[in-house]
């Protein structure tokens, strides 16, 4: 989760690129890639890692990404905001120091996986969770220049 996205930045970062590259965490594969691992193990990830590069090269040999002007802007800020939505509920098993086993993938069993856990919350870990996440809310209006996510 953000300890991939945070090693995945670094390393990235070494590699350079262009000012064209995006080089940060892609959530919305996320939920693809648990559901391919699940399944298939690391012999399928690496399949489909394989089937999605040929068909990026092919779609780019096509000009497809042009057809982007044809997506209204409702539905990139709907899949944005979906994307925003499974990161919060993927994290609220460690901000709440809930005690369970694996988390399932999908949004309406992890979110009853969590209500059939909550007895299990460790108040130490939700505490420090509520302290930082009020700082990253309150410190703007004590400093512009620190970023509030630093200090947290």
């Amino acid at each position: 989760g953000l300890y991939t996205a945070v090693v995945a930045g670094f390393f990235i970062s070494f590699l350079g690129g262009s000012r064209v590259q995006i080089g940060g965490p892609t959530a919305a594969f996320v939920v693809i890639i648990y559901g391919i691992i699940a399944q298939y193990g690391m012999a399928g990830l690496t399949i489909a890692t394989f089937l999605a590069g040929i068909m990026m090269i092919v779609m780019g040999l096509l000009h497809f990404g042009d057809l982007i002007k044809f997506i209204p802007k409702t539905i990139t800020v709907g899949f944005t905001l979906g994307i925003a939505v499974g990161i919060f509920v993927g994290q609220l098993k460690d901000f709440f120091g809930l005690s369970m086993g694996a988390v399932p993938a999908e949004f309406a069993e992890k979110m009853i996986a969590y209500a059939q856990h909550i007895n299990t919350i460790h108040w130490p870990t939700l505490l420090i969770g509520m302290i930082a996440l009020l700082i990253q809310i309150f410190w703007p209006r004590v400093s512009q220049k620190i970023p509030g996510s630093l200090v947290a």
